[in-house]
């Protein structure tokens, strides 16, 4: 398994046809970002593939920024906005309740543009065709949501959550529990299990130096790649993530 550091603009899939040239075997990717995002893609290569599932499984960690004031069709910069609203109170005793609200486990509605099929067709499909999709809350768990840094109107958030968490979804969650609008301004994906970003490489330094390189960087694919570090659980959320951190 390869840890690459996916660039702003990139598809999950650019990235992964990317590592199938250099090594040239099977590949596939282990989580999906969104293109405007950037960071930790896990990528499986050969036998490795057959680990998919389970890498899926395993907790994420992101750094998020979230802009008050708008929300947005897709629930982050890419989409139309569809409301607007004053920025909020983000006094710490305000969002720490708002926040305390989103953690857990909860039962969390996904963006109208989500890859989610309904009836058979992505709902992101069905939104672009002028639709409103129905989604049912699906239940996930944030295991962490802090603050980082506060500078209205934006908000840089830890967060740590399980499988299946759309990080746009608490962005526009957290807007409207403050009595405003937000969406995901950006957002940069720190760790996957035990695979981190301080530890990946870019997809044009791995096409630069080639297949021997390559095959050095790759880790066995295994259940250790499950097990997140506990220092982004128990660790200070601004010690964690310093500004050099995104993207």
């Amino acid at each position: 398994m390869l840890a690459i550091d996916k660039p702003e603009g990139w598809t999950s899939h650019d990235v992964v046809a990317v590592a199938r040239s250099v090594l040239r075997a099977r590949t596939g990717h282990g989580g999906t970002l969104d293109p405007a995002a950037s960071g930790l893609l896990p990528v499986l290569a050969g036998g490795a593939t057959k680990f998919a599932d389970r890498i899926h499984e395993a907790l994420k960690v992101y750094d998020a920024l979230v802009r008050f004031g708008t929300e947005t069709a897709t629930d982050d910069r890419e989409g139309a906005v569809t409301r607007a609203a004053s920025i909020p109170a983000l006094d710490e005793g305000t969002l720490e309740k708002a926040l305390a609200a989103l953690r857990g486990v909860i039962d969390q509605i996904p963006p109208q543009f989500a890859a989610l099929k309904v009836s058979g067709r992505p709902a992101y499909a069905r939104a672009r065709a002028g639709e409103t999709v129905d989604l049912a809350a699906r239940r996930v768990q944030v295991h962490r949501l802090d603050v980082i840094g506060c500078a209205p109107p934006d908000l840089r958030l830890l967060v740590v959550c399980s499988s299946g968490t759309y990080v746009r979804a608490i962005a526009r969650d957290l807007g409207r529990a403050l009595g405003s609008a937000a969406h995901l301004a950006a957002l940069r994906r720190l760790a996957v299990g035990a695979l981190e970003v301080r530890d990946a490489i870019r997809p044009d330094a791995l096409r630069a130096r080639g297949v021997d390189a390559a095959v050095a960087l790759l880790r066995p694919a295994d259940e250790r790649l499950l097990v997140l570090d506990p220092r982004f659980v128990e660790q200070p959320a601004a010690t964690i993530v310093g500004a050099g951190e995104r993207a």
